[in-house]
């Protein structure tokens, strides 16, 4: 395993540092208002554009990253938490889109964010609804999957082998499965994010700490091959950005800011349940859809007293939303496939909370293909003016889309760079796994924070009122929404409980953390 080592802490090595937070905000956008132009202007800080700002950071070049809302506002926060090793790609004949993924697994688990991915084992439950013959494809499936991940020179000590379960191993691992009929099952590995939209904070921090000027609530209102006009969403002031070059990664929003970017949306929904409805699953469950080869509903365990069941893959036609609405046909849907493996039954009534997310899926077939049937390759595009835009892939390579747009935007614009760095940079909070597993705080907060658990731990031990959960039975306090502020550049109410914690997922514990949210503004200091 490739050695990883701690990256700037609040206060460490980069004069910037990688704490973001309002006061610095506010410095660096009078920086860029008063004229100060940048190498690389970036339109969106999602993942990919996050790791875009990263990536042409770690090349000696100038950045400013930008975003109307947050970080991880958009489909960066959506997604199932899943670094995918590419097995659904490997089986559609995608190949390359295949080894891509599991090779951007690996440098996840392994170099740049082994506090944030972690191995999670899944079980393919053996029902009546599973044939013989589509058992032994499955088999077969993950026995690729496992050549796959040595393909890509992830080690076994990362992820295990997979394995076919008794009846009795897979009720142990999941004992909400139905009994009768059961013959066993599958066990599987990939990787499990503790929150995508951590990474996305991460990613941004690190990026941050190498000196790019990374500022949300800045709104991109035109694009030009030479900057941006921007508006300043907190105090409706606009501005000009001046870049040598432009890379335009925002998602499913992208065509708004650059003509002849055909895109086809792809809704992906997900059902939050209670674990204890569940019998506290010790893996994650592939539920097959009926009638369908290649498709399953994930059942994801979260380790806060939640899980996630996903997810649909439905086309968006119309306008594009900033936050999805999920539709009861989704929810129904998904319900019903549970229901067709659980020994529970789960009702409407106990879905506490729902999301979707838009994959910006491109559109190149021009043959009304189903959105599930498109490929998550990306793409980088080009404009006349030379704008470079960046689309299609999935969360778990955004390093190397970020890599392939970077190295666009320094073509187009004839920039000096050095080569991409990326793959061997750690994310804020990295470190060794032996590292990691010696300190002496609680282990929620590393899988949350890495080495910086120790940080966010000593502020509820030098004050005790911090150390207290925000919502009864979450395990969130409210020294987290205050490292948030101070850190990771949570400017309101929202980016705390929607963001950098995910408390409002479900509304009702987030009515209950609102208060405690906007307390966290207040002692900042």
């Amino acid at each position: 395993m490739s050695p990883v080592t701690p990256l700037n802490r609040p206060g460490d090595a980069s004069p910037r540092g990688s704490s973001l937070n309002a006061e610095r905000r506010s410095r660096e956008l009078a920086e860029l208002a008063d004229g100060t132009e940048v190498d690389v202007l970036v339109v969106g800080l999602g993942a990919t554009g996050a790791g875009a700002a990263l990536d042409a950071a770690t090349r000696g070049l100038t950045v400013a990253a930008i975003d109307a809302h947050d970080l991880a506002f958009g489909t960066s926060r959506w997604s199932s938490k899943l670094i995918h090793g590419g097995l659904r790609y490997l089986a559609s004949g995608q190949l390359d889109v295949a080894h891509e993924s599991a090779v951007e697994r690996g440098i996840l688990m392994e170099r740049t964010a082994p506090h944030l991915v972690r191995a999670q084992p899944f079980v393919l439950p053996l029902t009546p609804l599973v044939s013989r013959g589509q058992a032994a494809l499955a088999r077969a499936g993950f026995v690729a999957g496992d050549l796959l991940r040595a393909s890509a020179r992830t080690s076994r000590a990362t992820l295990p082998a997979p394995r076919t379960l008794s009846a009795v191993e897979t009720r142990h691992l999941a004992p909400a499965l139905r009994t009768t009929g059961l013959r066993g099952g599958l066990l599987s590995w990939d990787g499990q994010l503790t929150d995508d939209a951590r990474l996305v904070t991460a990613i941004a921090r690190t990026a941050a700490a190498h000196g790019a000027r990374v500022l949300t609530r800045t709104r991109a209102l035109e694009l030009t091959g030479d900057g941006a006009r921007v508006r300043d969403e907190t105090t409706g002031e606009e501005l000009r950005i001046r870049a040598r070059g432009v890379v335009n990664a925002t998602g499913v929003w992208a065509g708004g800011l650059v003509e002849d970017v055909r895109l086809r949306p792809s809704r992906g929904t997900h059902l939050v349940l209670r674990a204890e409805d569940l019998g506290r699953l010790s893996a994650g469950l592939h539920i097959p859809i009926p009638g369908e080869t290649n498709r399953f509903v994930l059942v994801l365990p979260q380790g806060d007293g939640r899980v996630y069941v996903g997810l649909t893959d439905e086309p968006v036609d119309g306008d594009v939303p900033d936050v999805p609405e999920v539709p009861e046909t989704d929810i129904g849907f998904l319900l019903d496939v549970l229901g067709s493996a659980l020994d529970v039954t789960l009702h409407r009534t106990d879905v506490v909370g729902a999301f979707a997310g838009l994959r910006p899926l491109l559109d190149t077939s021009g043959d009304g293909a189903r959105t599930a049937d498109i490929s998550r390759k990306h793409a980088v595009l080009t404009s006349r003016e030379g704008v470079v835009t960046v689309v299609g892939g999935k969360l778990t390579t955004y390093r190397r889309m970020a890599q392939d747009a970077v190295d666009a935007a320094v073509a187009a614009r004839g920039l000096a760079a050095g080569p991409c760095r990326t793959a061997s940079v750690p994310l804020v909070g990295a470190a060794r796994p032996s590292t990691l597993a010696g300190l002496d705080v609680p282990a929620r907060l590393v899988r949350r924070y890495g080495i910086e658990a120790t940080a966010v731990h000593d502020l509820g031990v030098k004050h005790p009122e911090l150390a207290t959960p925000i919502v009864p039975g979450h395990p969130v306090t409210h020294a987290e929404l205050l490292w948030a502020v101070r850190h990771e550049g949570a400017l309101d109410a929202s980016d705390l409980l929607d963001r950098r914690t995910r408390i409002g997922l479900v509304a009702e514990d987030r009515a209950t953390a609102e208060q405690a949210a906007l307390g966290a503004f207040m002692q900042k200091a």
